[in-house]
């Protein structure tokens, strides 16, 4: 029983990280669809957030951008956090 539990457990945590690899790829598509529309009107700003284990280096092109990185590096260390601690329990 032990070792069906285990499978189950494996194929929802798979399952999950399949969903979160998709919905990036999918945040991604938009992202770049936003900007080349940006483009047209002359107005674009561009950001990005490298994780580094739990260190996060943030860039961009103002201030407002920047911020808007480091809010989201820190979200995906909680998530990662929560994740991590869920499959320790």
């Amino acid at each position: 029983m032990a070792v069906q539990s285990n499978i189950m457990l494996d194929a929802n945590l798979f399952s999950i990280g399949w969903l979160m690899v998709m919905i990036g790829f999918i945040i991604i598509f938009v992202a770049v669809v936003l900007m080349a529309v940006g483009s047209i009107r002359g107005r674009i700003q561009g950001g990005g957030a490298v994780l580094i284990g739990p260190i996060p280096i943030v860039f961009g092109t103002s201030r407002e951008i920047v911020k808007v990185m480091l809010i989201v590096a820190i979200a995906i260390i909680v998530v990662t956090l929560i994740f991590t601690l869920l499959t320790v329990w």
